[in-house]
């Protein structure tokens, strides 16, 4: 793919050519976990703490993706619970919706929840279960809305899921409520799931300099505090990939500017702050704003320092996607590291536009292929580390590299100014821990042979 860099440098070239507006790759059958578009739909509205989520398929399909991302709730754990119609053969013969009708009720009845939401999975769809017909006739008779969610896995892919999970909450959900009290500075966080408490750590920052944020869309989220999300002042995106068709119909629709952005870095943080504060158009609120700004770079500049120096030089591969397969390629420089590989799988093309403008010809694109491709770049680029998901952990370890967990499964929070300093860290302990000079030696009885030799 050939992208033109957001500064307006040369294009960069990164594979094969996809032109724009390309529809995104179906998945593998049978690929649910990180794959279709039932598991985005769900990893999109699960964070909604005190919704009850409810699976209408067989249980593989909630076993296979429950609880993928590590968000965090600071108080309902409703959406903990795994809840499914569990449908066998006999359901799919005979039909199941007499069976979703008694699931619905039963959750009702017992953990009294302000909204259901009902996810149909490739099974009901394909049977042809009128699961909207229910949802609605279960809304009438039990006062509470039951929201169907119609992404089953054969659609598209995770992507698909998450855009069709912002079409439901903003047809079913957002400007159903009105907020008590409204303020000039009131934001929305599209996009922020709350991974490893990190909506925490940027609701501290927002706090100090005046901005409140209104809705969380949907870490730690509320199906009320939602509901009034069309009050807001600023939409800000923090997943484009994710979300970022909701922040363009609610500017249509309410008129509410929305900026991309990151908390991932200094540089980045300091901007979206900026951002927010000058969509707002207070000026106290932006002398605020450069104030704490101010005050938390000269604070990490301190206090990387000691890191900068184990980490500055040391070769990267990067293979996550969305807003982190740009940003956190920015928060990497901030620490004097270089970025030699990077993962566009899951970016668009203007996340991919970023990462030219922030590393260009200078590194390789990884747009497919997984451990097997993230192998090759640490061998051909000589990298001294990995930063990736997960599921990649074990090619790392396997083959002795130094690795940091970097995706939605992890459970450290690297957002915001304190952030930086915790990747910092995680960084710097992952490089300089012992278990890389123990493996790199002989061992004993190899010691032994040399020796004789």
């Amino acid at each position: 793919m050939e992208v033109a860099a957001a500064n307006g440098n040369p294009k960069v070239s990164c594979g094969t050519q996809i032109p724009k507006g390309t529809p995104c790759p179906r998945p593998v059958p049978g690929e649910a976990a990180g794959g279709c578009s039932f598991d985005g739909a769900q990893i999109t509205l699960l964070p909604i703490a005190d919704a009850a989520h409810l699976v209408h398929g067989p249980i593989a399909c909630l076993g296979n993706s429950w609880e993928s991302r590590g968000s965090l709730s600071s108080g309902p754990e409703l959406s903990a619970y795994g809840l499914a119609t569990d449908l066998k053969e006999q359901d799919i013969v005979f039909g199941s919706e007499r069976k979703l009708q008694e699931s619905i009720r039963y959750i009702v009845s017992r953990f009294a929840p302000p909204v259901v939401f009902v996810y149909t999975t490739c099974v009901t769809a394909l049977i042809g279960e009128d699961m909207d017909a229910v949802c609605k006739a279960e809304t009438e008779q039990l006062g509470i809305p039951v929201i169907p969610v119609n992404s089953p896995g054969f659609v598209g892919s995770k992507n698909l899921g998450t855009r069709l999970a912002g079409d439901i909450l903003l047809q079913h959900v957002i400007g159903r409520a009105e907020p008590e009290q409204t303020t000039p500075h009131d934001v929305n966080l599209i996009g922020e799931y709350n991974i490893a408490g990190e909506l925490w750590h940027i609701e501290q920052l927002l706090q100090q300099t005046g901005i409140r944020i209104l809705s969380r869309i949907t870490g730690d989220g509320r199906f009320r505090e939602i509901s009034w999300a069309h009050r807001a002042k600023v939409n800000m995106v923090v997943c484009s990939r994710a979300l970022l068709g909701l922040a363009v119909q609610m500017e249509r629709k309410y008129g509410i500017p929305y900026f991309e952005g990151s908390f991932y870095g200094a540089k980045e943080t300091s901007y979206s702050l900026r951002q927010i504060a000058y969509l707002t158009g207070d000026r106290e609120v932006e002398y605020k704003v450069d104030k704490l700004a101010a005050r938390e770079e000269l604070r990490l500049q301190r206090e990387l320092q000691p890191y900068r120096r184990i980490l500055k030089g040391k070769r990267v591969v990067l293979y996550t996607g969305g807003v982190k397969s740009w940003s956190v390629i920015t928060a990497l420089q901030e620490l004097g590291m270089k970025v030699v590989g990077v993962g566009t799988n899951k970016s668009t093309v203007e996340d991919i536009s970023r990462i030219a403008a922030r590393i260009g010809d200078d590194a390789d694109y990884i747009p497919e292929g997984g451990a097997r491709q993230i192998l090759k770049t640490v061998r051909n680029r000589q990298a001294d580390m990995v930063i990736a998901g997960g599921r990649n952990m074990y090619m790392a370890l396997k083959e002795q590299i130094p690795f940091v967990d970097i995706n939605q499964e992890r459970h450290t929070a690297y957002a915001g100014y304190e952030g930086l300093l915790t990747l910092a860290r995680q960084l710097a302990y992952s490089l300089e821990h012992p278990v890389w000079r123990l493996a790199a030696k002989q061992a004993p009885w190899e010691e032994e042979i040399g020796h004789a030799d």
